[in-house]
């Protein structure tokens, strides 16, 4: 029987036994009401385990539990600042597969918190915000906590599946975290003029969020029927739909839908999302699924990386050996991509960090996220690489033409 509580009344340290994993829905999607319970109730805690997706919050970004252990799989957002202090252990795993094993129950987690919209007319309450890896985790928990948010868009393809049976309900306190869109600069607006050149019209596209892909989504304004398929949106699909690019017209699954698997945004996205039948948000097994990516025609994944070599190998994970990355869906979507007809694979990143000191494509890397064998074309703001096909000479050459000038000399001289 659901049992409806106050946050006061939720007596944490009764329910989580010494041992217990815990997760919670990540990014936008946070229960924040119940997360920062948790902190007030640190002391009282026995040993737990806390699995962290994407975090946007500053709920654990102190890490000052030394009786709690954090587990993720990548240093995504906030999460990056428990990697640099040490406290985080990293699962090198892509996200469509770490999704299926807490879906069948290999990988268990034994609370897990959610928050949900409140029930509509007619129908029951929505995941909302992330269909993700808590909500397949969920099935199977022990205890299952769920706040409901009325400030949470309801949207359709989350809606809190029968095997998903909250225990507790308690009434959220915040509004749901609000994502801002930054403010592309120089190098990333030339960034997204190469990729755009890229997309043809009718293309469904996969992006992350971030100032890339908000300077991708702002070039493509005068395309024609695209779609979306990814694992989070962001604020910028809302004018492509708005203004007629985004019609989603041309897929064969979920025609005129734009599915992904988070919305990482503010109230304009999710006042757009919400009660909106052409905004589907949808669990992992449907978002990162290769057969279903593969069927869709002019798949095009456009992904983020931290380095990339001269034969077209991608880091996304590490940098100076602390982890700031993941693989995430990465390789899902890029080979998702390669069997698509039509599809590409595309790595955009700027050419150099730390204000043009260092060059992001090396000689050679030591962590290797994405093959070379998987990598269709490489962006800079200095122009596109197009790999697909070439030798390893013909790739360096391509590799050296994209790099920033004041590094080329010196990587044309490496050895191969």
């Amino acid at each position: 029987m659901v049992r409806v509580a106050t946050i006061d009344e939720l007596d944490l340290p009764d329910l989580i036994r010494p041992g217990d994993r815990i997760i919670f829905s990540q990014g936008t999607a946070e229960p924040r009401t119940i997360t920062e319970r948790l902190i007030a109730h640190q002391n009282e805690l026995p040993d737990i385990e806390i699995f962290l997706g994407a975090q946007f919050s500053e709920t654990f970004s102190a890490g000052n539990w030394p009786r709690t252990a954090f587990v993720s799989y990548g240093a995504l957002g906030k999460t990056a600042e428990l990697a640099r202090k040490g406290r985080l252990s990293v699962i090198p795993s892509h996200y469509g597969w770490l999704s299926q094993t807490y879906a069948s129950g290999d990988r268990r987690a034994d609370v897990a918190l959610l928050q949900l919209a409140p029930r509509q007319a007619g129908r029951g309450y929505s995941l909302s915000l992330a269909n993700d890896i808590a909500a397949q985790a969920a099935r199977h928990a022990r205890l299952v906590i769920a706040e409901i948010n009325a400030d949470a868009p309801w949207t359709f393809g989350a809606e809190l599946p029968p095997e998903i049976a909250p225990h507790i309900l308690v009434e959220a306190k915040h509004k749901p975290i609000e994502l801002p869109a930054p403010t592309a600069g120089p190098v990333e607006q030339a960034i997204a003029r190469f990729v755009a050149e890229l997309i043809p019209d009718g293309a469904t596209l996969q992006l992350g969020v971030g100032t890339i892909p908000e300077a991708i989504l702002a070039q493509l304004a005068n395309h024609r029927d695209l779609g979306i398929h990814s694992g989070q949106i962001g604020d910028g699909v809302v004018k492509l739909i708005e203004n007629g690019t985004i019609t989603n017209s041309k897929k064969r699954l979920n025609q005129g839908r734009t599915v992904s698997g988070s919305l990482f945004g503010t109230r304009r996205l999710y006042d757009f999302a919400h009660l909106n039948p052409g905004i589907h948000v949808r669990p992992p097994s449907e978002t990162h699924n290769l057969q279903v990516i593969a069927d869709i025609d002019r798949f095009i994944a456009i992904n983020s990386a931290i380095e990339v070599d001269l034969t077209g190998q991608v880091n996304a994970e590490v940098a100076n050996k602390v982890y700031v990355g993941g693989l995430g869906g990465q390789l899902d979507f890029i080979r998702g991509a390669n069997a698509s007809a039509g599809g590409r694979a595309i790595i955009a990143l700027p050419a150099t960090a730390r204000q043009g000191t260092i060059s992001r494509i090396t000689p050679a890397l030591t962590t290797v996220t994405c093959p070379r064998g998987d990598v269709d074309a490489i962006v800079t703001e200095f122009g596109i690489a197009e790999l697909r096909g070439q030798s390893l000479d013909e790739r360096r050459r391509r590799m050296i033409a994209i790099a920033a000038p004041q590094f080329r000399d010196q990587l044309a001289t490496t050895q191969h």
